[in-house]
């Protein structure tokens, strides 16, 4: 993990319930049983954007439980690996809102890189079991990620896409007010899911993408560029 995260979280290894979550992982692969993304991979988004460059936050549910496809970005896919339903939806909102044409892949690391927080809030899942690591220790930690992120007054934006990320914000200092509300330095943007189920509930039209940068640009922090590279991995030109 980066060392300015550690300096900012470091203490939850420390905590009782890290202790029985890493008791329980290695449990399970005792067993034999598959765990997504590679242990390698499960700080992955706290490596690619360290807490002082993070200037939007987007906030997932679980890493994807298909072989090949999570590496530690939440909504991220490997290179070469099919753009998953929620992020199609994402690559159309970004087109309807920014004019960017959707991307030929699901690696969304030069986001990450640019200073976009992509967080699960559960780091791990095993193979083919959606949300079976749920309830046992991440979201306590990812809560505390999610608080210190908000405590540091430089501000941000938080997406907030559906009721998980909602509620995982609810009650965080700093983002009660809801954006932009008294003691709040920053803005919270709320919709829908972008998953099929829900992407026309409210998150086709929401905008988040203009709205995050005239926020950024606004408060002198710079705009993200939302561009994918054509090849994954290469810089954005």
């Amino acid at each position: 993990m980066h060392p300015d995260w550690l300096a900012r979280v470091g203490g939850e290894f420390e905590q009782p319930y890290m202790a029985a979550l890493k008791a329980f992982l290695g449990a399970e692969r005792d067993k034999g049983k598959a765990i997504y993304p590679r242990a390698r991979d499960w700080f992955a988004a706290l490596d690619a954007t360290p807490p002082q460059d993070v200037r939007v936050v987007i906030l997932g549910q679980d890493p994807y439980h298909g072989p090949g496809q999570a590496h530690g970005l939440c909504f991220s896919v490997q290179p070469g690996v099919r753009t998953p339903p929620s992020l199609v939806n994402i690559y159309k909102e970004m087109q309807s809102d920014l004019g960017i044409s959707r991307a030929s892949h699901g690696y969304l690391k030069s986001w990450a890189e640019q200073g976009v927080l992509l967080l699960n809030n559960c780091l791990t899942v095993e193979a083919g079991q959606a949300a079976s690591h749920q309830g046992k220790g991440w979201e306590k930690f990812t809560d505390a990620v999610v608080a210190a992120v908000a405590a540091d007054p430089a501000p941000k934006v938080f997406i907030l896409w559906g009721s998980h990320a909602q509620k995982k914000a609810a009650n965080v200092a700093g983002l009660k007010e809801g954006g932009l509300g008294v003691g709040s330095p920053h803005l919270i943007l709320r919709a829908p899911h972008p998953s099929p189920l829900s992407a026309h509930n409210g998150f086709f039209g929401s905008r988040p993408f203009s709205q995050a940068n005239a926020f950024l640009e606004a408060h002198g922090r710079g705009a993200i560029d939302w561009r994918l590279p054509e090849t994954p991995g290469a810089a954005a030109e």
